[in-house]
């Protein structure tokens, strides 16, 4: 599992990224279990998470309304099946409003460029 931390800060809450390949909810658990083992990643806030299987999109917004989508959104695009990507947040006190939105691209898309490197 790949893990980028501080992406990027906004307001006091601070946003990190991971994932892996996964073909399955199952797999995509087993690899979210393996990222809480980290102190840090277990008291987030929110571990926002999405995946492109065979079977078709799984996600979970772990309490971040939208967020899923916006990463299934994003798999899409790049056509990337069978990876899991993880947006994590660690709430800084002050409500984001649809900045949230954007920062969660700006997580993605820095896996997304680390991916391809």
């Amino acid at each position: 599992m790949t893990i980028l931390e501080n992406v990027l800060i906004d307001r006091g809450s601070r946003y990190a990224v991971a994932g892996g390949p996964a073909a399955s909810k199952a797999d995509a658990e087993a690899l979210i279990k393996e990222l809480k083992k980290k102190k840090k990643f277990a008291k987030a806030t929110h571990n926002s998470w999405a995946l492109l299987t065979d079977d078709g999109p799984v996600k979970n917004d772990d309490g971040e309304s939208g967020a899923g989508m916006v990463i299934i959104r994003m798999l899409e695009r790049e056509n990337l099946q069978n990876h899991l990507i993880v947006v994590t947040r660690w709430f800084g006190g002050v409500h984001l409003g649809g900045d949230r939105f954007r920062h969660i691209q700006t997580s993605v898309n820095a896996y997304l460029d680390d991916l391809k490197r």
